[in-house]
């Protein structure tokens, strides 16, 4: 006797038979994952490598120039008078629009 429909459709898929997989970043030590490093393509080395200047580029770029260049305002200064300024505007705003 063959087994009805409905008792196939509870029956449980091989693949939930099947043993759970170990994952593969479970308590790996700072070595094995160096070692996972050797999976990369050889084909993304020279990419690595572009991305890697260019980040460093910017970093270096970026640092040269807050520290260089004395007229950027990396701090709010004068906020009395920034706010009064931001305030005329702002009345002179709503005045004109009534």
């Amino acid at each position: 006797m063959y087994p009805s429909a409905a008792l196939r459709m509870f029956r449980p898929t091989g693949r939930m038979m099947r043993p759970v997989p170990k994952e593969e970043q479970a308590a790996h030590t700072v070595s094995q994952r160096l070692r996972r490093l050797r999976r990369i393509p050889p084909e993304l080395l020279p990419l690595g490598v572009v991305v890697g200047f260019a980040l460093c580029a910017a970093v270096f770029s970026s640092t040269r120039h807050f520290m260089v260049d004395k007229t950027i305002r990396l701090k709010r200064q004068n906020r009395a008078a920034d706010n009064a300024a931001h305030g005329a505007e702002h009345s002179a705003e709503h005045s004109a629009e009534h």
